[in-house]
């Protein structure tokens, strides 16, 4: 469809009219992309009339764009973080808002692994020069990946070669072009491009991954985006997204 294809562009800044009746518009982080779409899918086909359309991108940058204006009528952030600062600017609904998926994060690097790596321990080799992250101001998985790195006692080893990605896709884009030596990113996203990326190690988060979702609190918000989000929580729905590797929170 011609609407969902420029609301994927687009994002949420290009969008200044309201949503047609039966429209959904869902915001979400970059990682849920593969498997929300999906979801949209399945619900379109359980409720005849209803369209719902997706945009995503890192979690602090779609939250401003909602806070800024831009419509939607739920939203799916990677961390709680986000979701806090969108409660905080009264952008959602906190009566609704609840964790729904797990995830981790990963080190990957490129499936030939051109220097080696094989741990953390491993970031001192003389040919290691360049590791992704996202960037841990604006994106969940880089805040992840600090507070994981600092526990370890890596945190100075990665800032010395740090490249900062904008979203989880993009960090994982870089390793999979083979542009870095490894990154960091959520397991989801290393397993859609597993003949491009090697896993290398499961990384220990002091905070655990659990995405929450909300309905954005907006005047003309879709009547139909309650029963999306429940569709979200519901057993058909965490079954989706279990095909995608999320856990159950």
């Amino acid at each position: 469809m011609l609407f969902r294809r420029v609301f994927a562009l687009c994002a949420l800044s290009c969008l200044v009219a309201p949503a047609m009746a039966g429209q959904v518009l869902v915001a979400g982080a970059a990682s849920l992309t593969n498997a929300f779409k999906d979801l949209a899918a399945q619900y379109e086909k359980a409720h005849p009339g209803t369209e719902v359309l997706t945009t995503f991108g890192a979690s602090d940058v779609v939250l401003r764009q909602i806070v800024e204006g831009a419509p939607a009528d739920v939203f799916a952030s990677a961390d709680q973080k986000a979701m806090d600062k969108a409660v905080q600017a009264k952008a959602v609904d906190p009566a609704t808002r609840a964790n729904f998926v797990r995830n981790e994060v990963v080190l990957v690097v490129p499936a030939n692994n051109p220097q080696g790596i094989q741990s953390l321990r491993d970031f001192g080799k003389p040919g290691v020069q360049r590791i992704a992250l996202g960037n841990p101001d604006s994106v969940p998985v880089g805040r992840y990946t600090k507070a994981a790195l600092e526990k370890a006692g890596a945190w100075d080893a990665v800032k010395a070669h740090e490249i900062l990605g904008q979203n989880v896709r993009q960090v994982l884009s870089y390793v999979e072009r083979g542009e870095v030596d490894a990154g960091f990113v959520f397991a989801t996203d290393a397993a859609i491009m597993k003949d491009k990326v090697k896993v290398v190690q499961t990384v220990d988060t002091p905070t655990p991954v659990v995405y929450p979702i909300a309905l954005v609190a907006r005047a003309g918000r879709a009547p139909e985006a309650a029963g999306f989000l429940q569709y979200v929580l519901s057993p058909e729905g965490q079954a989706v997204l279990a095909t995608y590797g999320f856990a159950r929170p």
